[in-house]
């Protein structure tokens, strides 16, 4: 065990001397464009509070502006569209972006609960040059329906996959997974139900004390709830199944490389950014939109300007303005933790896995 936490520990240095060359020399790869804040379903623990909102969205004209710069000032061959909302497909121009973005020889994938894709809009899909997409399904069908706040929603969820499925047209169908206090029990349940069905991937993550979810705090995993999902994806990823965790936080020696593809990295601000629906721009969705992490708007400025000339917050190491992380031991390969958690009025993470796993 201690060869391989020196070996890890190896590849943690040199991934903390990379993350501070991305600071320097950022390299977009991943732009999420938020069509709408409108969603026909009502999630507890939405990082957005989307749902019955009312917020501007750009039309299809400004979109193609947008996409047009983007692609003059960006290799676009190394970027991927991330489409999400709310619901995307709750925008009757839909169809019409996303042509658009096909047309200009963008790649693109989706988040969608999925309850909308017949097999017509399955294939209206494949045809406007979708590659990927992740689907939300957050316990078995009384959970989530009741999470989601719509009755039916995992029915007509799993028969979206479904028909995404049939389709035959797509490089990637994942299923993503939200685990709370109250699911967590159906764990085995569920990775029974993925197994079955054709998809290439499932994703679980756990509550993010963001959004609705901040009213919820009685459904924050405890100890032994983290504990148990890791070494459960672990377990089932040494299986050999395509089962993963999502991309927030530093876990410790124990987990790092054992339940995701490689060693954990806050994109933020360096790979990612975002459009938000009204215009804003920003690093990860995820992130409180206050004006400090809001880094300029569409209307006002060209994107190519701010990725390159602004993010300076997200561009450093937020450890570095707290005194507990400055002078923890695990600072380098943690850097304060991700950005999309970090309590921006009292400068510290509001989740520390170290007070957890390790």
């Amino acid at each position: 065990m201690k060869r391989i936490y020196d070996l890890k520990e190896k590849h943690l240095n040199m991934l903390a001397e990379h993350n501070q060359l991305l600071y320097k020399e950022p390299q977009l790869r991943h732009l999420f464009l938020e069509l709408t804040l409108r969603c026909n379903e009502h999630c507890f623990h939405c990082g957005s509070s989307c749902g019955d909102v009312f917020s501007k969205e750009l039309s299809v004209e400004e979109y193609r502006r947008i996409l047009e710069e983007v692609r003059e000032d960006f290799d676009i061959s190394k970027i991927l569209l991330c489409i999400t909302g709310g619901e995307p497909l709750l925008r009757k121009d839909f169809f019409e972006i996303m042509s658009c973005a096909k047309e200009l020889g963008y790649r693109w994938g989706m988040t969608s609960n999925a309850i909308l894709i017949d097999k017509t809009v399955a294939h209206k899909l494949a045809e406007c040059g979708m590659r990927t997409i992740s689907v939300s399904i957050d316990g078995l069908e009384e959970t989530h329906d009741r999470l989601r706040g719509l009755q039916g929603a995992y029915r007509r969820a799993m028969e979206g996959i479904q028909n995404l499925i049939d389709e035959n047209a797509f490089s990637a169908i994942q299923v993503t997974t939200v685990i709370n206090h109250q699911n967590i029990h159906e764990l085995d349940a569920l990775f029974s139900i993925m197994d079955q069905i054709d998809i290439d991937s499932w994703r679980v993550i756990h509550l993010e004390p963001i959004g609705r979810a901040l009213d919820r705090p009685e459904m924050m995993l405890t100890k032994e709830d983290y504990i148990r999902l890791f070494s459960f994806i672990r377990d089932k990823r040494r299986e050999g199944y395509p089962v993963e965790f999502g991309c927030s936080h530093y876990l410790g020696l124990e987990y790092e490389a054992e339940v995701r593809d490689w060693y954990w990295l806050c994109n933020a601000g360096v790979h990612t950014a975002s459009i938000m629906a009204n215009g804003d721009i920003g690093a990860c969705l995820d992130i409180e939109r206050r004006p400090e992490t809001i880094q300029g708007n569409i209307f006002e400025d060209r994107f190519s300007d701010v990725w390159k000339n602004r993010f300076q917050i997200f561009r450093q190491n937020f450890s570095s303005a707290n005194e507990n992380c400055r002078n923890c031991k695990h600072e380098k390969f943690c850097r304060g933790d991700a950005k999309h958690s970090w309590n921006y009025d009292l400068h510290q993470p509001m989740v520390c896995m170290k007070d957890i796993l390790f």
